[in-house]
């Protein structure tokens, strides 16, 4: 395993790259609303990548090996979707919930961020969801250390989430991130503590669990990216970019727009790191 390690440039680039996709997210917040499509979201997002941030979108023409190029600048993941979904001319009903991920190209360094945005008025059910997703998201961060293994991130997610009834998607993952989209190591978000990849100061991380309210299963539809709860029960993810310091972790995707952190968060580990 390969993992690399940030020096203070790359830091620096890592951090403006992280503020730049919180940024982006700020921006797409005020036209998630009933009756816009996802491809009119797209296309806003591309336009503010590229024309205000003078950056590029990472997922546009992404081609893993084995999966034809993405063909949009976002994902999103609609309801079911779990995610990887590909905007397109359907619009936006009452009641959705969406996950819109963006990742931003500046100076060669990537920012990778994902939310939750409900539509209208939402069901019990699925806020429940989304804010449960939300603070499965922190556990994960807060046991962010130099010192501390990945599995402890897993653990935290799993325990929470379980133990409020959602299931944890287990084929998809966080991932290293910095001058290539993904790199090592893979974050699970399920696990034990103790095992796994040790953290060290300088690796920068995505958290970024993807919870169901039904059973865990997926499935991948037609079109090759797009990934869905097998039961079409609801799914939810959050995401952000974290760097790990010696005296504990940095969020480099935190902005204005952001929610607020939970409760038992407390204080940022690391002086210094941007509040929201």
């Amino acid at each position: 395993m390969t993992i690399t390690y940030k020096d203070d440039q790359g830091i620096a680039g890592m951090r403006v790259a992280g503020r730049l996709a919180a940024e982006l997210l700020d921006y797409l917040a005020s036209f998630v609303k009933p009756g816009v499509t996802t491809n009119e979201i797209d296309q806003l997002a591309n336009d503010y990548t590229t024309q205000v941030q003078g950056a590029i979108s990472a997922p546009l023409n992404y081609a893993p090996s084995g999966h034809n190029p993405y063909p949009k600048a976002i994902c999103t993941s609609i309801n079911q979707q779990v995610c990887h979904g590909i905007p397109n001319d359907k619009p936006l009903k009452r009641g959705d919930i969406v996950n819109i991920d963006v990742t931003v190209i500046k100076d060669g360094w990537h920012g990778d961020s994902s939310r939750m945005f409900m539509v209208g008025e939402v069901s019990v059910a699925a806020r429940r969801l989304c804010l449960l997703t939300f603070e499965a998201m922190w556990h994960g961060i807060v046991k962010v250390r130099a010192g501390a293994h990945l599995g402890d991130i897993g653990h935290a997610i799993q325990t929470f989430a379980e133990g409020h009834g959602l299931s944890v998607v287990r084929e998809f993952c966080g991932h290293g991130i910095g001058r290539s989209f993904h790199e090592e190591p893979q974050v699970l978000h399920y696990g034990r503590p103790g095992t796994l990849e040790p953290l060290r100061a300088g690796m920068t991380i995505t958290i970024e669990p993807m919870l169901n309210a039904g059973r865990r299963e997926i499935k991948e539809l037609g079109d090759g990216w797009t990934i869905v709860t097998k039961d079409r029960s609801l799914s939810a993810q959050w995401e952000h970019t974290v760097l790990v310091t010696e005296n504990g972790y940095e969020v480099l995707t935190l902005s204005p727009g952001c929610p607020a952190m939970p409760a038992f968060v407390g204080p940022l580990a690391e002086a210094g790191a941007p509040l929201p």
